[in-house]
């Protein structure tokens, strides 16, 4: 049976539409037929999306100078939704080079597929590491170091909201005709997490995302000490909430093409909405985090020294290659602005090298 029959099978069981983020949930975490767990190619060219790592190993060299900037010998690394694994290779190889090698990289990772390109990649690139590299089912307890998050959460299951004449309602997924389709719930959506639009227009639709915000606390209860970077394409309330976003910010990819139908090429597609940052800030917080910095991927990058690279490379086509990957992951019109980096702290009080160019903390 196919994953479309089986979400279908399931609306009709419940007699009711479900949650767009249940509809979200088994369309890329089913298991063997969802997007995240069956064996299709997923990142870089051959697959749907280009993340940043699979752009330049830059961007994990000065992902590695911000770890090094607090590790120490007895801190860790933890690694969410590790993807095709290359992000922590160029972490892993950055922080030999720099000499502050985490004592252990974990890679908490919920794919089986994933965990086994991660496993090969790591152990092609980095073979004299690979004991220092656990991969890992659920939250390991008192963790001090690092936590990364790249685009993860964009890819957890948020709800999605329109807005009817004086509130809000979910918009949820029904089964008509033998065709999935969007059914508003009736009742009020009442969320005590959650800020919404107070002037939206009817029909204004939008995400939230709670699933994020339990993910967050408990990232809080699991840590510590350290540091949690959170590297994702989203921005501030005020521009999520923009009278102008009235579609919300739902996307899906499928072989580098982008739309806002998630029921076509079910399992097959990638599914995401924008990151509230400011949901996720206020969240930290009360939880117990201190906000270690804000700011657009393109600063961070530039803070943490991205040229430096290019200054050192002698190989004139190795330079140019190096050029266009950093226009890549800094201009405006490429990922610099869109991506945003949230760095979130734990008792400990250090002024982070990634923040030193653009500090946006004000704009939550």
């Amino acid at each position: 049976m196919s994953l479309e029959e089986i979400i279908k099978n399931t609306i009709i069981q419940k007699s009711e539409p479900i949650g767009f983020d249940e509809f979200m949930d088994l369309a890329l975490y089913y298991p063997a037929k969802g997007y995240y767990s069956a064996g299709a190619q997923k990142f870089g060219e051959q697959g749907d999306f280009v993340t940043a790592p699979e752009t330049s190993d830059l961007f994990g060299y000065c992902l590695a100078r911000q770890c090094a900037q607090i590790l120490n010998s007895k801190n860790d690394i933890l690694e969410f939704g590790a993807g095709s694994g290359v992000l922590a290779s160029q972490i892993l190889f950055e922080l030999g080079r720099l000499d502050k090698l985490p004592n252990k990289y974990y890679i908490l990772e919920v794919s089986a597929e994933l965990k086994h390109r991660q496993k090969e990649i790591i152990n092609k690139v980095l073979p004299e590491l690979m004991d220092r590299v656990v991969w890992l089912d659920t939250l390991p307890r008192n963790f001090s170091g690092v936590v990364i998050a790249n685009e993860v959460l964009d890819a957890m299951p948020a709800k999605r909201l329109i807005k009817k004449k004086n509130h809000f309602v979910e918009l949820g997924v029904g089964c008509k005709d033998g065709q999935l389709v969007w059914q508003p719930f009736q009742r009020p959506y009442v969320s005590q997490k959650a800020l919404l639009p107070k002037d939206a227009a009817t029909g204004y639709v939008t995400e939230v995302n709670a699933r994020a915000m339990a993910w967050v606390n408990s990232l809080f209860e699991t840590m510590n000490q350290g540091l949690v970077l959170l590297v994702d394409y989203g921005m501030g309330r005020d521009e999520y909430f923009h009278p102008q976003r009235g579609e919300g910010t739902l996307r899906c990819y499928y072989q580098h093409k982008a739309s806002d139908d998630p029921f076509v090429h079910v399992g097959q597609q990638d599914i995401t909405t924008s990151v509230n940052f400011s949901d996720v800030a206020d969240q930290a917080k009360n939880s117990g985090f201190t906000i270690a910095g804000y700011a657009t991927q393109a600063m961070f990058l530039i803070s943490l020294g991205i040229d430096e690279y290019l200054s050192v490379e002698t190989d004139e086509s190795k330079r140019i290659g190096l050029a266009q990957q950093i226009k890549q992951l800094v201009l405006p019109s490429a990922m610099g602005e869109s991506f945003k980096v949230l760095a979130l702290s734990k008792n400990r009080q250090v002024k982070l090298n990634g923040f030193k160019e653009q500090d946006l903390t004000h704009k939550l």
